[in-house]
């Protein structure tokens, strides 16, 4: 077993988790020395918020590569420089300090300016990134997530915000806040720092007009009080336009010109596990993401109805040894939004799976969502039963899993790659 988790067993888990930060900032130091600051001399933007930071990071990250930059990319999906991005397969978005120190100078030896972090709460409150000169702090959103670490939405935010502080504190750099304005922490965040920009629908200082939202991606225009930039982006949803309303606001910042950030944000295909379409010729449309909190289904269901002309079905579950307050909340999501809801396991972890698909029925029967809903534990038959149900027209939402190449179930590291799981089930079918 693991040191660190035996560790864990044995020390009562409030005092591991007020001792842990100084061992990761002992460690932190400690590498950044052996490996001589390995960050040093690159700007760093830094994106966090409780859903959107991995696509917003993506879009940062090829935005800033179009325009010429050599920009480096560390997120939850993947990372790498430029055009030469890998599949993540650490299953954690801020890997571990040896692993981060071996990455980084491989970026610094191949000259990299600009790097683009996606930071989770986590992993400032552990002081995982010490020794990164954050250069631009980047916030989508927050929203219920991580509270059985945190233990409430106030220290979660607050958390969250150490990125904007750690930013204003670089000297060397920008002292860059850029903020949701439609968030409630959005104006709190944004002032930590010594220049900032709130974007947003109904407010900001760059907001988003003349929506257009398709199964295809959303166009729309976002103007500033100098500048009006015609969007263009390839990945459909609301939120979306949050995501690359953040991305504008950090050309902006850097400097980039109106072609360049159009151009950069019209450039990204896709994010694995993000709204990500799998079609094998089937007359229903099939998409897989990560989404595993109430606010991102709720983004990710609503997005889907307004595209969908026939039902919407979805197959979910709650991962083990995470937030349980979440999981009702979840379940009222899936039955007010979900026309056929698919109750399945997510991860499990060390929990027992049923007593995790219980928690999220009990959400779901509140809603009023029990009649609607079929419990099926094992995931791939789960997949196999929504889509023989599908009809042309439909819409089937796989959330939860998005881009992972394993499920942690039990002591197990099952292999599993959604998209491929439903494509071959879908080529069965067609």
């Amino acid at each position: 077993m693991n040191p660190r988790k035996i560790v864990k067993k044995i020390i009562p888990q409030r005092v591991f988790r007020g001792v842990v930060p100084y061992g990761h900032l002992v460690e932190g130091v400690a590498y950044n020395y052996a490996n001589g600051f390995p960050a040093r001399g690159m700007n760093v933007v830094g994106v966090t918020g409780t859903n959107g930071k991995t696509t917003t990071a993506f879009l940062i990250h090829r935005m800033l590569t179009e325009a010429g930059y050599k920009t480096g990319l560390l997120t939850t999906v993947a990372w790498g420089v430029g055009r030469d991005i890998r599949h993540e397969t650490q299953h954690m978005t801020n890997v571990p300090m040896p692993l981060l120190m071996q990455r980084l100078k491989q970026m610094k030896a191949e000259g990299v300016e600009w790097l683009v972090l996606e930071t989770t709460s986590h992993a400032l409150m552990q002081r995982r990134t010490w020794g990164v000169p954050y250069s631009i702090a980047a916030l989508t959103n927050i929203s219920q997530d991580h509270l059985d670490y945190h233990g409430a939405m106030e220290h979660y935010a607050a958390t969250k915000q150490r990125l904007f502080k750690l930013a204003q504190r670089n000297k060397k750099g920008l002292q860059m806040g850029i903020a949701n304005a439609d968030d409630q922490y959005g104006a709190s965040f944004a002032a930590e720092t010594q220049n900032s920009i709130l974007y947003g629908i109904k407010a900001g200082d760059l907001r988003a007009k003349h929506l257009k939202l398709s199964v295809d991606g959303v166009h729309y225009d976002a103007v500033a009080q100098d500048e009006t930039y015609h969007i263009e982006s390839k990945l459909p949803g609301r939120f979306n336009v949050y995501n690359s309303l953040a991305a504008v606001c950090v050309g902006r910042a850097i400097g980039l010109t109106k072609a360049q950030i159009e151009q950069g944000i019209a450039a990204l295909d896709g994010v694995a596990g993000r709204m990500e379409r799998v079609d094998a010729g089937q007359k229903f449309t099939v998409v897989v993401d990560y989404a595993h909190t109430p606010d991102a289904l709720e983004n990710v269901l609503g997005s889907l109805r307004e595209n969908t002309k026939g039902k919407v079905a979805i197959v979910f579950g709650a991962t083990g040894d995470r937030d349980k307050g979440k999981r009702g909340p979840m379940g009222e999501v899936a039955a007010r939004l979900a026309d056929r809801i698919y109750l399945t396991d997510d991860e499990t972890y060390t929990e027992d799976p049923e007593a995790i698909r219980k928690a999220v029925m009990g959400g779901i029967i509140v809603a009023g969502g029990k009649n609607k809903t079929e419990v099926i534990p094992d995931r791939l038959a789960a997949i196999r039963t929504a889509f023989t149900a599908a009809r042309p027209g439909d819409t089937v939402l796989l959330a939860g899993i998005g881009h992972q190449d394993y499920r942690a179930m039990g002591s197990e590291k099952q292999p599993w790659d959604e998209s491929e799981v439903a494509r071959k089930l879908l080529k069965k079918l067609v």
